[in-house]
């Protein structure tokens, strides 16, 4: 387990930090072959450099993000940003579906664009897999 990334949940308020704790295990369960640190101050894993999920506290929630979500064609995600990724948003542990979330993560890994080029790219995205 990644030290940075517990530290920064436990740094959390009690509920966001039980909504925090069962991401990180669900998500090191379905992506063990995933680097995963804490990037632009988030819990992010990688695969070959490419960011493909991540989560962070924003305001009045913990919002995880897919970088390629959007490419997922899943309902419960919502479109984030101007490329490619979606996002879920929690407020209490109990509203995280495994299921679903197993099935996104499955999809990460599947469906991938190529956000480790797109300063390179000067903004274009193009589709890994």
């Amino acid at each position: 387990m990644n030290q940075d990334i517990q530290a920064y949940n436990d740094s959390q308020s009690n509920e966001d930090r039980e909504i925090c704790n069962v991401l990180l295990q669900e998500i090191s369960r379905h992506l063990p072959e995933a680097e995963n640190k804490i990037w632009h101050a988030h819990p992010v894993w990688f695969l070959e450099s490419n960011p493909i999920v991540g989560y962070s506290k924003l305001k009045s929630c913990i919002r995880l993000l897919f970088w390629s979500g959007q490419s997922f064609e899943e309902k419960g995600l919502q479109k984030e940003g101007k490329f490619k990724a979606a996002e879920m948003r929690y407020t209490s542990a109990d509203q995280i579906n495994k299921e679903d979330l197993a099935r996104w993560l499955k999809k990460s890994k599947e469906i991938q664009w190529d956000y480790k080029n797109i300063v390179k790219r000067k903004g274009v995205l193009e589709r890994l897999k």
